[in-house]
C-alpha cells in the first residue's frame, strides 16, 4: 500500500505532536502542508495553528505556522 504525504504528515503529528511546513517539506517533500492539515481537520483531528517568529540568514524578521496535534480530542486513538 502506497503511504501517502497526508498519512505521513498524519504520523509525524501522532508520534512527535508538531510540525511546520519546513519539516514536511524536508522530511515527506510535501509542499502544501495547509492542506493536508485542512483534510486532517475535516477527518475529526483536533490540530491547533500557532504562529511562529524567527529570524531568516539576513536577520530579517518572518512568521511562520507551527502545526499542533492534540492528541486527547483527536479520534482514531
Amino acid at each position: 500500500m502506497r503511504t501517502t504525504k497526508t498519512n505521513q504528515v498524519k504520523e509525524h503529528l501522532e508520534n512527535y505532536g508538531t510540525i511546520t511546513s519546513w519539516q514536511a517539506i524536508q522530511q515527506y517533500g510535501a509542499t502544501r502542508l495547509s492542506d493536508i492539515i485542512f483534510r486532517l481537520r475535516k477527518q475529526g483531528y483536533d490540530i491547533e495553528t500557532k504562529d511562529e517568529t524567527t529570524k531568516d540568514r539576513n536577520g530579517n524578521k518572518c512568521q511562520y505556522a507551527k502545526y499542533i496535534l492534540h492528541r486527547e480530542e483527536s479520534i482514531n486513538e
